[in-house]
């Protein structure tokens, strides 16, 4: 079922954030392009109930909210920063709080930032297993980027070429995803 959201989640948790703002800008540009409408999140948004909860029925309502809207997105922006070589402690606690079959079929681009290129390969030894476990459709392409690669608030030219491979990937899934209610129920 369609809402016709495209959603960011961001595994920062402090603001201003790189990550979110990377986040934000891959999410409004596939958003833009499958004619849908976006929203961004960050742990931030999930509130203090986060850190004590052991399931989403333990986190506050508004952060029942984020949480569903995630699920019920059509697509999903994943990014976090790179923390010790993988995603921070956190986000996998937001992860962790969903059901197994919440994800399954989703097509989600995966992004992460960090210092260096030492941690370039995040993306793909620890957000691109952990999706797959869930089942999502990922695009083929990652993005990762770290502080050189953002120019004066935007992003060097080799890295827009990646996100724009990751946006038309993302894209062709969005359009192959919805299988009709009236299929499904044959």
């Amino acid at each position: 079922m369609s809402n016709n959201l495209i959603v960011g989640f961001s595994g920062n948790i402090t603001r201003p954030s790189s990550t979110r703002a990377f986040v934000e800008s891959v999410t409004e540009a596939l958003a833009r392009k499958v004619g849908r409408q976006h929203v961004v999140f960050d742990i931030e948004d999930l509130g203090s109930s986060l850190a004590a909860a052991r399931s989403v029925a333990g986190l506050a309502p508004e952060a029942r909210n984020v949480i569903r809207t995630i699920v019920e997105a059509d697509a999903l922006v994943i990014g976090s920063p790179t923390y010790k070589g993988s995603y921070t402690g956190l986000f996998k606690h937001v992860i962790d709080l969903l059901d197994p079959a919440d994800l399954r079929g989703k097509p989600i681009v995966l992004t992460a930032t960090g210092g260096g290129d030492r941690h370039s390969l995040v993306v793909e030894h620890q957000l691109r297993p952990l999706f797959a476990f869930f089942e999502a459709f990922v695009a083929p392409t990652a993005i990762y980027a770290s502080g050189r690669d953002f120019i004066d608030g935007t992003v060097s030219p080799v890295i827009l070429g990646r996100v724009n491979q990751a946006i038309t990937e993302a894209s062709l899934l969005i359009g192959a995803q919805p299988i009709s209610a009236a299929v499904a129920a044959e």
